[in-house]
């Protein structure tokens, strides 16, 4: 007999035909962006959430009159629609099996009322940008979510988000003034305050509500975080029948917003922090009750974090200022001229252990930071991945500490774990939990669901809600009917009926929900590598287990950022050339149906733009390492391939693009050019000679190619320290990188005067060494493991010695500290990536002890562009310290410069590449030399890496030298 059931190719097709008919109505329809390749579906298939769902087509208003088309292309195929704005979901409400619509475009702030404070606005602005517009008016808009860089207001409407100053400004639902909406149903209204609530469906929906107000008024609006389900109180007639408010937390299953006037707020100068400190976070709970009547509606926040979150922080490297005694505080903040007052009465009422005022703005940013990348930081908190699921759960603060230990009692039974923050003024609290899913295997769901449900029985003995603001999704809707009762639920489902008659809008959320274990993207089947290129200790070798580090909570798509993350997403804000979204298509070539294995070409276009700059290493809270993840997928397209087997045979090499051999080699290329070096630059000057030269390597023809040196700093060193000097060991061992030593030895040359003339003795390393970086970027990983084992071979004995050994070039000595042990399985690789420093941290040390001095700087403006790689593996606060030291005025320029080794250098990445160093770099050069090079006094630009100096030079017409360089010209 023939089954009759397809299979996944046909299933795939299928999924792919039908997707291309709803496209081409979209397009009919005047839909300005439509997109239904498997690119697109499988970026926009996951959320920040647990689930995967994968659309037929995804949508990019770019008018809020598309948004009618998309509605009537939804009702005239039935194909569902939901409405996403920066996809930081944790429940699940921003996934979709039809369309989802990406409102990101729909960005306009159409007018801000200071007199009024108010501001209208489309609803994909974002939330920082209507922060920075509202500042110059003295106000702010209230709720501020953690991901407030990147979450836009419509998605706030949506989930009726809160965030950390939700408890001195309210909920989203508090400063919401009037709304136009589109319903389901094809009819729009405007409401809100001092408007009549005219229409069918707004006349429908009061009559609801005033068939049961007792129950309505009994069931609901009981606590302020009680956020889930439909939010019915506000339709009360004692409430004005704010169809507005209302709809504020539906999360795009009764209409969707096309314009909304939120309140604005005075931001009040004066701010003061204070941190309290306690034994455990249910005693940090306890305390919470008496803070909020010692200061009766007069803090701004009240937050809990756990230490062992902060011990993360601490773990990457990263400042944290210092915290008093305790392992669980309160973030207790306040506002107004009284703050100084509020906060000693709060202190007072703690009964914390130890206390911490924090009166410098900058620490207080800090500590907010890492209140801010709670999420990410608590998925990678465990030995285990840590999950959302039990997200957002949310009490009456009185019973919160009861709630809390009954929560941790709860987790030690089902033998999982977690590390519990939040919202603590308001009774919410987040927390990542261990749950055992299984890649694979669907049976693995039985603890998720079990602890779910279990929790959400106890919780309502609190009077508790399951979501405090994320919103109910597709992880617990289904929970509902352990929160509310049957009379609730039959006018969840009524109301649904009169706004969304045919369940086109977010189907499966709230009313009528799919089961929470159903598409959970955890179990999904993975593929192995069978021949893994890097080591990814990070993450026991685990490549699959690497890529999902990525939660989705979107960090990297913020439209600004004073960070490194994420360069090609600022410069094209493509959800493609974000972390996030490479993330999503990683794991979907491991896991998924849509992308086939790693050479799939969906792969290597959204790889194409990233920068391997590494900025996401640092910057993301979870920890993402997009440059390695990228190496690995390009040595597994073009090294391996499919056809490897376990046992590593069965390889199959496949031919590179023209780049890779030449700039993805080019320490190879340098030492042969090394010895004809003035002959090999004379020819690049000869117009046909180069563009021929570029062709051949890749290079964009607008591009100049770099100098060769006359003489490489090794046989420069080696001449001057012919004959004379001790033999031997030196105070110090300067290790000669491939792009110090053929391109610009002045840097070395720089270093070398610079130590001497404070009387050490300092020598260049004339043992070859690579640290493989060109080779690492382009993923012929064999090549560079050999590499970095002759570095290993080349610089252990100096580094065992105990004589200090500096790399110049900070790509370099990066690659050293980190890729270098993800490529060698030599214990000696640790000892060698340990060792090595930069000229900036030796420079410090050794002013640390007294043994040489710094020069003076006083006057000179230093403006620096640190390297992405040396920020995001080493930091740059040595060099930083330093510079201030010897007095001078330093602006770090924040992000990438764009050129990025290879990257920028290659054809077809040239506009980009520009567009990247136009974020940061060149505005602020710009900014430094106003008239065409001239500047008030003395400035310097500084930049140690090479190919930041080679953008410079090339779009800015500016010299960038090396801090070795500034100290050498300075030095007496």
């Amino acid at each position: 007999m023939t089954s009759t059931v397809p299979s996944d190719a046909e299933a795939r097709a299928g999924d792919a035909s039908a997707g291309a008919e709803v496209a081409a109505a979209l397009r009919r329809a005047g839909v300005s962006r439509v997109d239904d390749s498997a690119l697109a579906r499988g970026m926009y298939s996951s959320d920040a959430s647990l689930y995967r769902v994968v659309p037929q087509v995804v949508a990019r208003p770019q008018h809020v009159d598309e948004l009618h088309a998309v509605q009537e292309v939804s009702r005239a195929t039935g194909v569902p629609v939901t409405l996403r704005g920066a996809g930081t979901s944790i429940a699940g409400n921003a996934v979709g099996p039809g369309l989802v619509v990406d409102t990101r475009d729909l960005d306009r702030i159409l007018e801000i009322d200071p007199e009024a404070r108010t501001a209208r606005v489309e609803p994909g602005v974002v939330h920082a940008r209507l922060q920075r517009a509202a500042a110059g008016h003295g106000l702010r808009f209230g709720p501020d979510p953690s991901t407030h860089t990147r979450c836009t207001i419509g998605g706030m409407i949506g989930n009726n988000a809160c965030g950390s100053r939700a408890l001195g400004y309210g909920r989203t639902a508090d400063n919401v003034e009037a709304a136009t909406v589109l319903f389901g149903n094809g009819e729009v209204g405007t409401f809100g305050a001092g408007l009549a609530s005219s229409g069918s469906t707004a006349e429908q929906l009061l009559r609801l509500v005033e068939t049961d107000l007792g129950h309505v008024r009994t069931h609901f609006g009981r606590f302020d975080r009680q956020v889930s389900g439909y939010s019915l109180e506000h339709l009360l007639p004692e409430n004005r029948g704010r169809i507005d408010r209302f709809l504020v937390g539906t999360e795009g299953t009764l209409g969707t917003v096309l314009e909304a006037t939120v309140n604005l707020v005075a931001d009040h100068p004066h701010r003061l922090l204070i941190v309290l400190g306690y034994h455990s976070v249910a005693e940090a709970a306890d305390a919470v009750p008496q803070l909020l009547a010692a200061a009766p509606g007069r803090l701004i926040a009240c937050e809990g974090m756990d230490s062992r979150l902060v011990a993360l922080v601490r773990g990457a490297g990263r400042q944290v200022p210092p915290l008093p005694e305790g392992q669980s505080w309160l973030f207790v903040e306040a506002a107004g001229d009284d703050a100084d007052d509020v906060i000693a009465t709060v202190r007072a009422a703690s009964g914390c252990v130890d206390s911490a005022l924090i009166d410098d703005a900058v620490q207080a940013a800090a500590l907010w930071r890492i209140r801010e990348d709670g999420a990410g930081l608590a998925g990678i908190s465990l030995d285990t991945p840590a999950h959302s699921g039990w997200e957002d759960a949310a009490v009456p603060p009185e019973h919160l500490g009861a709630w809390m230990r009954e929560f941790e009692e709860l987790m030690v039974d089902f033998g999982l774990q977690g590390y519990p923050y939040g919202h603590f003024g308001d009774g919410c609290i987040h927390c990542r939990i261990d749950f055992p899913f299984t890649h694979g295997d669907p049976g693995s769901t039985r603890v998720f669901a079990e602890f779910m449900r279990t929790c959400a029985e106890r919780l309502a003995a609190y009077g508790g809600s399951l979501s405090g603001e994320h919103g109910d999704g597709r992880v617990r809707s289904e929970l509902l009917p352990y929160m509310y009762d049957q009379t609730s639920l039959d006018l969840f489902a009524r109301a649904k009926r009169i706004c969304d008659p045919e369940n086109l809008l977010n189907p499966g959320i709230i009313t009528d929900p799919a089961p929470h274990t159903e598409d959970l993207r955890p179990t999904q089947a993975t593929r192995e590598l069978p021949w893994p290129g890097m080591r990814h200790t990070h993450d026991a070798g685990d490549f699959g287990a690497a890529v999902h580090r990525c939660s989705g909570v979107g960090k990297c798509v913020a439209p600004t950022t004073p960070s490194v993350m994420c360069p090609s997403y600022l410069a094209t804000k493509e959800e493609k050339d974000s972390t996030r979204g490479r993330g999503r298509i990683l794991q979907e070539a491991l896991d998924g149906s849509l992308v086939h294995g790693l050479a799939d070409p969906a792969v290597h276009e959204a790889l194409d733009l990233c920068l391997s700059c590494k900025g996401c290493a640092s910057d993301c809270p979870a920890g993402v390492d997009m440059a390695a993840y990228k190496s690995e997928a390009l040595y597994q397209t073009y090294d391996v391939g499919e056809t490897a087997r376990p046992d590593g045979t069965g390889r199959r090499r496949r031919l590179r693009p023209r780049s890779h051999y030449i700039l993805g080699r080019m320490p190879f290329w340098a030492r042969l050019a090394s010895p004809v070096a003035p002959l090999v630059n004379a020819m690049m000057k000869v117009p046909p000679l180069s563009a021929v030269a570029k062709w051949t390597a890749g290079i964009d023809r607008r591009r100049a190619v770099p100098a060769f040196a006359h003489q490489t700093l090794r046989r420069a060193a080696a001449r001057r320290e012919r004959g004379g000097g001790s033999r031997s060991a030196p105070d110090v061992w300067v290790w000669a990188d491939s792009f110090t030593d053929h391109f610009f030895p002045q840097s070395g040359l720089a270093a070398l005067e610079f130590l001497r003339s404070q009387g050490l003795e300092v020598r260049v390393l004339q043992r070859k060494g690579c640290c493989g970086l060109p080779w690492i970027t382009t993923g012929q990983l064999d090549q560079a493991r050999r590499l970095v084992d002759e570095a290993v071979d080349a610089l252990l004995d100096p580094v065992e010695s105990g004589v200090p050994v500096i790399g110049l070039e900070p790509s370099c000595t990066a690659t050293l500290r980190s890729d270098l042990v993800q490529l060698s399985h030599r214990p000696e690789a640790r000892t060698v990536a340990d060792g090595v420093l930069t000229f900036a941290e030796l420079v410090h040390r050794l002013v640390d002890e007294g043994r040489i001095q710094l020069p003076d700087l006083s006057g000179v403006r230093v403006v620096a562009q640190p390297h992405c790689h040396q920020r995001a593996v080493i930091g740059w606060r040595a060099d930083q310290a330093l510079l201030e030291q010897a007095g001078a005025q330093v602006t770090a320029v924040p992000g990438c410069c764009g050129l990025a080794g290879n990257f920028g250098v290659e054809a077809g990445h040239y506009e980009v590449s520009v567009a990247v160093a136009e974020t940061h770099l060149l505005p602020a050069v710009r900014d430094a030399f106003p008239d065409n090079g001239a500047s008030a006094g003395e400035t310097v630009v500084l930049a140690d890496g090479m190919s930041c100096r080679i953008q410079l030079d090339d779009l800015a017409d500016v010299e960038a030298i090396h801090l070795a360089e500034l100290l050498a010209r300075r030095a007496e």
